[in-house]
């Protein structure tokens, strides 16, 4: 129904209720005929930004992607930083060696890209080579004859040093006994050592002369060991060197090849000089651990296990595993430990062991030189993990730490490796808010992520958007080995990003969603054994989509349907009228119609949301409450008070209700609630108001229209049915087919509206006139039965106070006079 010039002027035409995609208009048959599009799809900011943050070689220029997820922004940040990570030269291989004085300090070596590997092979040969070698050197005639020679010339002193030593006590009657704990002194007799009985019946002068003899020789004995045991430090000393010296050979012949390979290295050579000294230093303890008990010498299986694990190489990182790019690592899981490394233990004899060959890399280890992604929600919720991340990138620097030692959960041998330089750009993915909780809360943040790279969730609806588009679906039916998409299934996808964006002049680039229904599509098209994928198999997948998640929806149409939920949609009815909501459950949202109402009566102006008052209400719909009751007081009857009370509520509403998309409804049946005029019940209206009667835009346009459209069609439609909506929402309009096909029909109309008069005139079938030059409102409007009736209410408010004044007044005048004044006392008592 079309009631007066309004209602002509504000239906919506069915050709801009939905924007179409020609088919023809897209100059190729399927995909297979398109190049595919290698980059972003209505991004130029976001590329921008990320080809500035990627190029800057400046610490702190680090990116943070914002954008809602499924908008494809991990997929094509990777891929961007692919392509710039195969023009950088690959990073350099980090690997960490023992510190021969300080074991539990690692050290950290950097050497060129790939000879990381090279290093520790050369040292496994090394090693194998010396513990084959060693055996035999220390097994050599050579040794042997040295050695024999020095451990003889040692005993031949001492026993030079022992026989002066018991010629003199011999020639004073002395004997030098050799016991178990060292050496003693006792008289002796015709070569026999006299029995201390018989020593204690020697003459008194013969015993003063043994006691002497034995002190003076006690002095000559302690003598005598003192220069046996500097005599066996000299032999100590020359079997170390003698045996370095053979050990010199064979680690030296070990080492030739790993050592020539590494010798324009300072640092590395140095370290493997280091490791020189103390493998010969070392080599009659690494000997001993190749003997076996039959005492010969066996070959090591795996030299980590040996005692030549000290001279292993454990390599961290190396440069040459990313294939000769900088490499581009997403960190899924950003514990500590994942971030910044770990230090493994093993259990041994009842406790737990390291050493530097158990330090693991880290992500930071796995991207140093190149380019780290990570979710920003997911390393802001692991413990300390945010706060490494930071000191890494503040620092420049890479500090493996557990988490266990910080939280002092764990008390044993660890090590502390010795930091390595990190030059990373780190990417952080989140969403809007989590960057700017993050600007507002984290002071260090905004100096570590300097550049910010927006990605929009939607892009402008042109020619050349949709060629794009186009090419994209392409990339990615070929990506996934997908059917090709006919020109209609294109179309189709191109109207369903219109439809995900609400927007007839911009497309959604929410990539997931998009592939989502691509992969769907393709299944049913596969199905039927089709050689491309039409519109026809798009359709039905968006169907399909919506047939899965729409059980909410039909137990709402159902409860509308059988009455349990009161929707008119025929009919009039004074104070009452549809409004539009919109209920969003997961990814899932649908509109649904509520019954809205106002109740008016004398009062002292007081407006009452009951749902506020019962805290259902959320702040924006109080606001709109409020914004909506400055309009009634301001527009009408402004001289005169504001004498009504009123009520407002969304009826059978039992949730939170948020939002101002409601308030030109409540303004209608508040309107109608005061004039006393029905609103029409078959339609339903959804819009924001100002406080000078503008109707301003909402959103979820499209579920609130179809949603009272499903209600209606459930009844059957009458033709008289529809919904208004502010005319700024018009470019918003995606109906499903069944809405458009209604409306194109004449069977269901949508009708925009700019201001709150437009409504009143539809709702009512009545004009809601203007004021003239005299100041009134025309006789017959709208808006002048509601400031008549205002007008009428002031009066009756202020009637009333006069006559309880007048009452008053008689009753204290009675008391003073006793009813001087007839007929006032009389009501006086009486009124």
């Amino acid at each position: 129904m079309q009631d007066g010039m309004t209602g002509a002027r504000a239906v919506v035409p069915a050709d801009r209720l939905r924007r179409r995609c020609d088919p023809d208009g897209l100059g190729f048959q399927t995909t297979a005929d398109l190049e595919p599009l290698d980059g972003f799809l209505g991004q130029a900011r976001a590329l921008e930004a990320l080809s500035f943050g990627a190029e800057i070689e400046r610490p702190g220029f680090n990116l943070f992607v914002l954008g809602v997820p499924g908008s494809g922004r991990h997929t094509a940040v990777t891929s961007f930083l692919g392509q710039m990570a195969a023009r950088k030269p690959p990073p350099r291989d980090w690997v960490y060696v023992n510190n021969f004085d300080e074991p539990q300090r690692p050290l950290a070596l950097g050497l060129p890209t790939g000879l990381g590997p090279r290093l520790r092979e050369g040292m496994a040969e090394a090693v194998r080579d010396l513990a084959d070698a060693l055996p035999a050197v220390f097994d050599s005639d050579e040794y042997r004859r040295r050695r024999r020679a020095i451990d003889e010339a040692f005993e031949e002193r001492q026993e030079k040093l022992f026989a002066d030593l018991g010629a003199r006590a011999e020639a004073r009657g002395i004997a030098v006994l050799r016991t178990p704990v060292g050496f003693a002194l006792a008289p002796m007799r015709d070569g026999k050592v006299v029995k201390p009985e018989v020593f204690n019946a020697w003459p008194a002068e013969e015993r003063r002369a043994s006691q002497t003899a034995i002190a003076e020789l006690q002095e000559d004995l302690r003598t005598v060991l003192e220069e046996t045991t500097r005599l066996d430090r000299t032999r100590r000393r020359e079997v170390r060197e003698l045996d370095q010296e053979f050990a010199a050979v064979a680690v030296d012949q070990a080492l030739a090849e790993v050592r020539q390979a590494f010798e324009s290295d300072r640092q590395v050579a140095d370290w493997i000089g280091w490791a020189r000294d103390d493998m010969i230093e070392t080599a009659p303890a690494m000997l001993a651990g190749l003997v076996t008990e039959d005492g010969s010498a066996q070959r090591p299986r795996n030299p980590d296990t040996t005692p030549f694990r000290r001279y292993m190489v454990n390599v961290l990182v190396s440069g040459g595993e990313a294939g000769g790019a900088s490499p581009v690592v997403r960190e899924d899981n950003p514990t500590l430990p994942n971030l910044v490394g770990r230090i493994e233990h093993l259990p041994q004899m009842g406790t737990l062991v390291t050493d530097f060959m158990l330090i693991r890399a880290g992500a930071l280890h796995r991207a140093n030189g190149g380019y780290l992604l990570i979710d920003a929600r997911k390393i802001l919720t692991e413990p300390m993990a945010w706060d490494a991340l930071k000191r890494a990138l503040r620092n420049g620097r890479i500090e493996i730490e557990s988490l266990a030692e910080r939280l002092s959960l764990m008390s044993t041998v660890s090590l502390e490796p010795e930091p390595i330089p990190f030059s990373a750009k780190v990417v952080l993915f989140g969403e809007r808010f989590v960057y700017h909780l993050l600007c507002q809360l984290d002071s260090d943040f905004p100096e570590v992520f300097k550049v910010a790279v927006d990605f929009d969730e939607t892009a402008p609806w042109t020619d050349a958007t949709v060629a794009d588009f186009a090419r994209l679906m392409a990339a990615i039916a070929r990506r996934e080995e997908m059917l090709p998409f006919d020109r209609t299934g294109v179309a189709r996808v191109v109207e369903h990003a219109g439809r995900i964006a609400a927007d007839t002049q911009r497309l959604s680039v929410r990539l997931g969603r998009i592939a989502d229904l691509m992969r769907e599509a393709d299944h049913r098209a596969r199905a039927e054994a089709a050689a491309a994928v039409g519109a026809g198999h798009v359709a039905a997948a968006e169907a399909a989509r919506l047939r899965r998640l729409d059980r909410p929806r039909e137990l709402s149409r159902e409860a509308v349907r059988r009455g349990v939920m009161l929707v008119a949609t025929d009919g009039s009815a004074v104070g009452q009228v549809n409004g539009l909501s919109v209920l969003q459950l997961g990814t899932y949202a649908f509109g649904s119609p509520n019954r809205i109402t106002a109740r008016v009566r004398l009062g002292a102006g007081k407006l009452v949301d009951i749902e506020r008052e019962t805290e259902l209400g959320g702040p924006i719909h109080s606001k709109g409450v409020m914004i909506l009751a400055g309009l009634l007081t301001a527009r009408y009857a402004p001289d005169w008070p504001v004498s009504l009370t009123a009520s407002l509520v969304f009826e059978q509403s039992y949730g939170g209700v948020e939002g101002d998309s409601a308030s030109v409804a409540e303004f209608c049946a508040l309107a109608s609630a005061i004039a006393g005029i029905p609103l029409r019940q078959d339609l339903a209206v959804t819009g924001s108001l100002n406080q000078y009667g503008d109707v301003q835009p909402i959103g979820g346009v499209n579920e609130k229209v179809e949603g009272f459209f499903e209600v209606c069609a459930g009844r059957g439609l009458t033709g008289r049915q529809g919904v208004i909506v502010p005319a700024s929402n018009v470019q918003h309009l995606m109906l499903n087919d069944e809405t458009l096909a209604a409306c194109a029909a004449g069977r269901f109309t949508v009708y925009a509206i700019a201001r709150v008069d437009e409504a009143l005139e539809l709702l009512t079938g009545r004009p809601a006139g203007e004021r003239g030059e005299d100041g009134a409102f025309p006789e017959g409007s709208v808006n002048r039965a509601i400031e008549d009736r205002l007008i009428w209410l002031a009066r009756r408010r202020i009637a009333l106070g006069a006559e309880s004044a007048g009452a008053e007044t008689g009753r204290d005048g009675g008391a003073r006079n006793d009813g001087m004044v007839d007929g006032g006392a009389g009501r006086g008592r009486h009124g």
